[in-house]
């Protein structure tokens, strides 16, 4: 069972990585950058590692997104009023 769930995460992980980067949308790429890191943190606890899927959660899937959108943000308004 647990073989399963790593290969459809795996799959899910993979697809997501082909959207972010096909994507023509910077903020739909940035999006499935994040998701392909929370479900790495799904897989880590999957694969009983709590304290990396924590890890990975917080920095790799919040604070990674936060500031990918935050330099988004920041450079789109620099382009307003550019």
């Amino acid at each position: 069972m647990t073989t399963i769930i790593i290969a459809v995460l795996g799959a899910i992980m993979i697809a997501a990585a082909v959207l972010a980067i096909v994507q023509k949308s910077l903020l739909s790429a940035v999006i499935a950058a994040g998701a392909i890191s929370l479900l790495a943190s799904l897989l880590y606890i999957v694969l009983a590692a709590p304290d990396v899927a924590m890890t990975e959660a917080a920095i790799g899937s919040g604070l990674t997104t936060i500031v990918f959108l935050f330099a988004l943000n920041k450079i789109r308004k620099e382009d307003k009023h550019g």
